[in-house]
């Protein structure tokens, strides 16, 4: 079974009588241990389809599947729920807590979840010390680069071991020695763990670190492409 897969997925916005289909039924599987770069130009439909599989979204055609699970038969409570305990997410911002250290920042979705116990807190440190941050538990977000900010929030997306991982664009705002540090941990992360990874980039670079591309135009998967 597929840790993701979606099933003729579509989302369908109406504006001023035209019909707008961000999404056109797109059917993909994503297996433990992957990591998938999903690219295409500025309004190909790339982050709505991040936010469908994300939860974020309802699809009005199709489903979404983690797990076996469809997303859409849950209701707002239980998908809220499912959501926090099966997702991780990482965001264009790293959307930290400024006045958190790094530590409680990436402790937050532990706590969270209700799961902020000694094993969690000793996850915690082991993940930001892989992240080489093992030094810099103590300080806050302003404190850090560009680049050592994501790496905390990439932490803070594995640390309640989702079964998926989605970033949106994680590299928009670091410069590109960063960029590849970012996107290589990733990567490397989400092969050690068997965590089933979806990155949004319009970076074709940072799409060499993924084990497939899918391409996406006008709300369609138009191309796939293996890396090597």
């Amino acid at each position: 079974m597929s840790t993701l897969e979606t099933q003729s997925v579509s989302k369908i916005y109406h504006m001023q009588g035209s019909e707008i289909r961000a999404v056109d039924a797109v059917s993909l599987q994503i297996q433990p241990g992957e990591f998938v770069a999903l690219a295409g130009p500025s309004g190909s439909g790339k982050t709505t389809m991040l936010a469908l599989l994300a939860g974020l979204l309802h699809p009005d055609d199709g489903e979404v599947l983690i797990n076996g699970r469809s997303l859409r038969t849950m209701r707002k409570a239980e998908l809220a729920a499912f959501r926090l305990t099966h997702i991780g997410f990482t965001f264009q911002s790293n959307n930290l807590v400024p006045y958190l250290t790094v530590r409680e920042n990436v402790e937050l979705m532990l706590r969270l979840n209700g799961a902020l116990d000694q094993q969690g807190r000793a996850r915690a440190v082991e993940l930001l010390t892989r992240l080489d941050l093992g030094k810099r538990l103590d300080n806050l977000p302003s404190q850090l680069s560009g680049g050592q900010q994501q790496r905390v929030a990439i932490a803070r997306a594995l640390v309640h071991e989702p079964s998926i991982v989605l970033a949106d664009e994680p590299t928009a705002s670091l410069d590109t020695s960063r960029a590849h540090q970012v996107v290589s941990t990733l990567a490397n992360l989400i092969h050690e763990q068997g965590r089933a990874g979806v990155m949004v980039s319009h970076d074709l670079r940072m799409c060499a670190y993924a084990d497939r591309v899918l391409h996406m135009e006008d709300g369609r998967l138009v191309e796939e492409a293996v890396t090597a």
